[in-house]
């Protein structure tokens, strides 16, 4: 069991032959992550980086068996690629492309709702289940494979926690970047119900963010359902003044609520183990763990 992707994934890579895409798709191969081929319209018949090039989503899934995609397509187009994807089947759609517009990403969620789909993203780092796929942007090398479910607004801080958990001797299932814009396919509590619902994972890691309700609600979650595992969270922003919009364009500051403080209380009513520092992040799981 893993969540979202594992060595059987049939990943393809949307914007493929484009700079961003190249670049990535390379990194992913490397990797050993099942890239079964890529779409970019009007290349379609072509090879890239060893790979056939079709050119819409739905020859993808027809000729190669796609299942799962990642999105690298420029944001003004971005939107199209999401819905191409959900139309052709794609069960699992990873969009790390950054600067949707919001009005575009309401319509998107419209278009998904009713349809079996999960988004991740956008704007984020993607999701790798370690030794088996990486469908993502993140370095590989931080990731070893173990029993940590990690769920991540933050991409630079979902690198730090998995390095300090392997660093601890212990390592991750899956890591899941949600991405940090204010409309995200795949919430903190989606993420988490997957975690809790995964045998391979004992303990979950959460990293969250000033702005929105999205811990509130993983924790109601987590606290309705029994507290089944471990969660150990950690709230980024505790310095940022109230009305300010920090780097991700869902943190901002709005009511009381939304400030770090308040969420980490929150969470800590809910039974959560919040840590003060990302620094504490990989000893708070270790003390779980041991």
């Amino acid at each position: 069991m893993s969540v979202l992707v594992n060595k059987d994934s049939k990943i393809i890579v949307q914007g493929f032959t484009g700079g961003e895409g190249t670049f990535h798709a390379g990194q992913m191969i490397d990797y050993g992550t099942n890239i079964v081929g890529g779409v970019t319209p009007g290349k379609g018949g072509q090879e890239h980086l060893g790979k056939p090039v079709f050119n819409t989503v739905k020859d993808a899934v027809d000729k190669a068996g796609a299942d799962t995609s990642i999105i690298f397509v420029p944001p003004a187009f971005a939107a199209d690629a999401i819905k191409e994807a959900a139309e052709a089947g794609i069960k699992t759609i990873i969009a790390i492309t950054e600067g949707i517009p919001v009005s575009d990403m309401v319509k998107v969620m419209d278009y998904i709702k009713d349809r079996d789909v999960r988004l991740v993203g956008p704007n984020c780092p993607g999701v790798i289940t370690p030794e088996e796929a990486k469908v993502g942007i993140m370095p590989g090398f931080v990731f070893k494979k173990g029993n940590v479910g990690l769920v991540s607004k933050s991409g630079t801080l979902t690198y730090e926690a998995a390095d300090q958990i392997v660093k601890q001797g212990y390592g991750i299932t899956t890591a899941i970047g949600i991405g940090g814009d204010p409309i995200i396919g795949t919430t903190t509590k989606d993420a988490v119900e997957m975690f809790m619902n995964d045998p391979e994972t004992e303990a979950i890691v959460m990293i969250g963010e000033i702005g929105g309700n999205l811990e509130a609600e993983a924790a109601k979650y987590i606290k309705e359902t029994g507290n089944k595992k471990p969660v150990v969270a950690f709230i980024a922003g505790q310095t940022a003044p109230k009305g300010r919009t920090m780097g991700h364009a869902g943190a901002i500051v709005g009511g009381k609520a939304d400030t770090a403080q308040a969420k980490m209380e929150i969470l800590r009513e809910h039974g959560i183990h919040v840590v003060e520092s990302p620094a504490e992040i990989g000893k708070k799981v270790a003390e779980i763990l041991k």
